[in-house]
Protein backbone atom coordinates (compact mmCIF):
# COMPACT_ATOMS: atom_id res chain seq x y z
CA UNK A 1 0.00 0.00 0.00
CA UNK A 2 3.07 2.42 0.40
CA UNK A 3 3.97 1.87 -2.68
CA UNK A 4 1.22 2.32 -4.25
CA UNK A 5 0.64 5.83 -2.49
CA UNK A 6 4.39 6.40 -3.77
CA UNK A 7 2.64 6.43 -7.42
CA UNK A 8 3.64 2.57 -8.06
CA UNK A 9 0.72 1.35 -10.20
CA UNK A 10 1.83 -2.24 -10.24
CA UNK A 11 1.62 -2.00 -6.66
CA UNK A 12 -2.17 -1.97 -7.52
CA UNK A 13 -2.55 -5.18 -9.21
CA UNK A 14 -0.52 -6.74 -6.57
CA UNK A 15 -3.10 -5.14 -3.78
CA UNK A 16 -6.11 -6.27 -6.15
CA UNK A 17 -4.94 -9.77 -6.57
CA UNK A 18 -4.35 -9.92 -2.71
CA UNK A 19 -6.87 -8.64 -1.34
CA UNK A 20 -10.02 -8.53 -3.42
CA UNK A 21 -11.18 -12.31 -3.31
CA UNK A 22 -11.43 -11.46 0.66
CA UNK A 23 -13.29 -8.34 0.56
CA UNK A 24 -15.38 -10.13 -2.46
CA UNK A 25 -16.57 -12.35 0.21
CA UNK A 26 -16.70 -10.09 2.82
CA UNK A 27 -19.59 -8.65 -0.14
CA UNK A 28 -20.66 -12.29 -0.69
CA UNK A 29 -21.84 -12.91 2.35
CA UNK A 30 -23.68 -9.46 3.50
CA UNK A 31 -26.05 -9.82 -0.24
CA UNK A 32 -27.90 -12.23 -1.69
CA UNK A 33 -26.92 -11.58 -5.32
CA UNK A 34 -23.44 -11.98 -6.54
CA UNK A 35 -23.98 -8.81 -9.20
CA UNK A 36 -24.58 -6.36 -5.47
CA UNK A 37 -21.18 -8.07 -4.19
CA UNK A 38 -19.50 -7.07 -7.33
CA UNK A 39 -21.01 -3.39 -7.52
CA UNK A 40 -19.64 -3.30 -4.03
CA UNK A 41 -16.29 -4.28 -4.83
CA UNK A 42 -15.88 -1.87 -7.27
CA UNK A 43 -17.26 0.73 -5.08
CA UNK A 44 -14.47 -0.20 -2.48
CA UNK A 45 -11.69 0.18 -5.29
CA UNK A 46 -13.02 3.03 -6.38
CA UNK A 47 -12.71 4.20 -2.53
CA UNK A 48 -9.73 3.02 -1.54
CA UNK A 49 -8.15 4.78 -4.71
CA UNK A 50 -9.67 8.17 -3.58
CA UNK A 51 -8.52 7.77 -0.15
CA UNK A 52 -5.34 5.96 -0.25
CA UNK A 53 -3.78 9.06 0.90
CA UNK A 54 -5.09 8.94 4.18
CA UNK A 55 -3.30 5.48 4.57
CA UNK A 56 -0.70 5.44 7.33
CA UNK A 57 1.85 3.18 6.15
CA UNK A 58 2.18 2.03 9.75
CA UNK A 59 -0.60 0.70 10.87
CA UNK A 60 -2.16 -2.50 9.04
CA UNK A 61 -3.71 -2.30 5.36
CA UNK A 62 -6.56 -5.03 6.17
CA UNK A 63 -8.39 -3.41 8.77
CA UNK A 64 -8.00 0.46 6.91
CA UNK A 65 -9.39 -1.53 3.42
CA UNK A 66 -12.59 -3.70 5.28
CA UNK A 67 -13.49 -0.16 7.16
CA UNK A 68 -13.79 1.44 3.65
CA UNK A 69 -15.66 -1.77 2.11
CA UNK A 70 -18.04 -1.99 5.51
CA UNK A 71 -18.79 2.03 4.83
CA UNK A 72 -19.64 1.19 1.59
CA UNK A 73 -21.74 -1.71 2.21
CA UNK A 74 -23.64 0.41 4.88
CA UNK A 75 -24.08 3.33 2.15
CA UNK A 76 -25.60 0.83 -0.85
CA UNK A 77 -27.92 -0.41 1.57
CA UNK A 78 -29.28 3.37 2.98
CA UNK A 79 -29.36 4.25 -0.64
CA UNK A 80 -31.53 1.08 -1.56
CA UNK A 81 -33.61 1.34 1.71
CA UNK A 82 -34.18 4.99 0.49
CA UNK A 83 -34.98 3.91 -3.15
CA UNK A 84 -37.57 1.10 -2.25
CA UNK A 85 -39.44 3.25 0.12
CA UNK A 86 -40.61 5.63 -2.26
CA UNK A 87 -40.96 2.90 -4.96
CA UNK A 88 -44.10 1.87 -5.48
CA UNK A 89 -45.49 -1.28 -7.40
CA UNK A 90 -46.39 -0.30 -11.50
CA UNK A 91 -50.38 -2.28 -10.48
CA UNK A 92 -50.77 0.38 -7.93
CA UNK A 93 -49.65 2.86 -10.09
CA UNK A 94 -51.76 2.14 -13.00
CA UNK A 95 -54.91 1.54 -10.77
CA UNK A 96 -54.46 5.55 -9.44
CA UNK A 97 -54.14 6.67 -13.29
CA UNK A 98 -56.56 4.46 -14.12
CA UNK A 99 -59.20 6.03 -11.86
CA UNK A 100 -58.66 9.13 -12.49
CA UNK A 101 -61.27 11.36 -14.37
CA UNK A 102 -59.85 12.86 -17.79
CA UNK A 103 -60.69 16.24 -17.57
CA UNK A 104 -59.41 18.22 -20.43
CA UNK A 105 -61.28 21.33 -19.54
CA UNK A 106 -59.20 21.26 -16.08
CA UNK A 107 -55.50 20.93 -18.04
CA UNK A 108 -56.74 23.49 -20.33
CA UNK A 109 -57.55 25.77 -17.78
CA UNK A 110 -54.19 24.84 -16.02
CA UNK A 111 -52.52 25.49 -19.47
CA UNK A 112 -54.49 29.45 -19.87
CA UNK A 113 -53.67 29.84 -16.03
CA UNK A 114 -49.60 28.99 -16.74
CA UNK A 115 -49.18 30.43 -20.06
CA UNK A 116 -47.85 34.18 -19.31
CA UNK A 117 -45.02 32.53 -17.38
CA UNK A 118 -41.32 31.67 -18.74
CA UNK A 119 -41.12 28.28 -19.99
CA UNK A 120 -38.66 26.99 -17.28
CA UNK A 121 -41.50 28.63 -14.79
CA UNK A 122 -44.06 26.33 -16.62
CA UNK A 123 -42.46 23.41 -16.93
CA UNK A 124 -40.89 23.31 -13.07
CA UNK A 125 -44.53 24.43 -12.11
CA UNK A 126 -45.80 20.93 -13.53
CA UNK A 127 -43.13 19.25 -12.59
CA UNK A 128 -43.68 20.24 -8.73
CA UNK A 129 -47.39 20.53 -8.88
CA UNK A 130 -48.88 18.13 -11.73
CA UNK A 131 -46.09 15.45 -11.63
CA UNK A 132 -45.54 16.32 -7.53
CA UNK A 133 -41.85 16.40 -7.82
CA UNK A 134 -39.86 17.18 -4.58
CA UNK A 135 -37.40 20.02 -5.46
CA UNK A 136 -34.38 17.98 -5.22
CA UNK A 137 -35.69 15.33 -8.22
CA UNK A 138 -36.84 18.74 -10.16
CA UNK A 139 -33.45 19.85 -8.90
CA UNK A 140 -32.04 16.57 -10.76
CA UNK A 141 -34.20 16.54 -13.67
CA UNK A 142 -33.79 19.99 -14.74
CA UNK A 143 -29.57 19.90 -13.95
CA UNK A 144 -30.43 23.20 -11.82
CA UNK A 145 -29.21 23.76 -8.08
CA UNK A 146 -31.95 23.08 -5.47
CA UNK A 147 -31.56 26.75 -4.83
CA UNK A 148 -32.31 27.89 -8.31
CA UNK A 149 -35.79 26.02 -8.37
CA UNK A 150 -37.03 27.24 -5.10
CA UNK A 151 -36.24 30.95 -7.04
CA UNK A 152 -37.83 30.00 -10.54
CA UNK A 153 -41.09 28.71 -8.21
CA UNK A 154 -41.36 31.79 -6.14
CA UNK A 155 -40.98 33.92 -9.18
CA UNK A 156 -43.91 31.52 -10.82
CA UNK A 157 -45.99 32.24 -7.56
CA UNK A 158 -45.35 36.06 -7.71
CA UNK A 159 -46.44 35.91 -10.85
CA UNK A 160 -49.21 33.86 -11.32
CA UNK A 161 -50.45 35.97 -8.08
CA UNK A 162 -49.88 39.80 -9.98
CA UNK A 163 -51.46 37.83 -13.05
CA UNK A 164 -55.00 36.79 -10.58
CA UNK A 165 -54.86 40.19 -9.20
CA UNK A 166 -55.09 42.01 -12.63
CA UNK A 167 -58.11 40.05 -13.16
CA UNK A 168 -59.92 40.85 -10.01
CA UNK A 169 -61.38 39.57 -6.98
CA UNK A 170 -64.11 37.55 -8.94
CA UNK A 171 -61.78 34.99 -10.47
CA UNK A 172 -58.71 35.25 -8.42
CA UNK A 173 -60.28 34.49 -5.31
CA UNK A 174 -61.91 31.20 -6.88
CA UNK A 175 -58.37 29.45 -7.20
CA UNK A 176 -56.20 28.67 -4.51
CA UNK A 177 -52.28 27.83 -5.37
CA UNK A 178 -50.59 26.14 -2.63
Amino acid sequence: MARYQAGDFAAVTALVECVGPQLHRFFMAQSARRSDADDLLQETWLRIHRVRHTYRPSEPVLPWFYAIARRVRIDHYRRASRTTARERPLEEVSDVVATLPPDEAHGEDLETLLAPLSESQREILRMMKVAGMSLEEVARATSCSVGSVKQKVHRAYRNLRDGMTALGPKRGSSRGLS
